[in-house]
């Protein structure tokens, strides 16, 4: 099983990276005599942070990007609180990659260090 799909569709397990970030949001912080005034709001949010694969041919980078087209893709990823699978709404981040083999007409046929991050849009499947 995949450790990502987004929109149905697997995707190949990042090499390298993957940090799994789970953030609270607060209504305030603190006071003037430093205590915590604060209460959370809303739910937790989820960002699979720092994705990574060393080399990703052409044609399964540009599969694993066009997956993004619609910009909030739905996205299963682990839930490190409940040791279990979530289905949330998640938006990406900057994706980079870095060519290293073309093809005769120029255009690159492998690509390394291709990233990006996955950030909860706020919405539960």
């Amino acid at each position: 099983m995949a450790v990502i799909t987004i929109n149905g569709k697997e995707f190949p397990s990042p090499d390298v990276g993957g940090s799994l970030v789970v953030a609270t949001n607060v209504s305030a912080g603190k006071n003037a005599s430093g205590e915590f005034v604060g209460q959370k709001v809303g739910r937790d949010q989820y960002k699979f942070d720092a994705l990574q694969w060393k080399f990703l041919d052409a044609e399964t980078w540009s599969a694993m990007l066009k997956e993004f087209d619609q910009f909030v893709v739905t996205a299963r990823i682990p839930d490190m609180v409940n040791n279990c699978w979530m289905t949330i709404r998640m938006y990406p981040g900057n994706r980079t990659a870095t060519p290293v083999e073309f093809d005769a007409g120029g255009l690159p046929t492998r690509y390394k260090d291709c990233k990006v991050n996955l950030v909860d849009c706020g919405v539960m499947e």
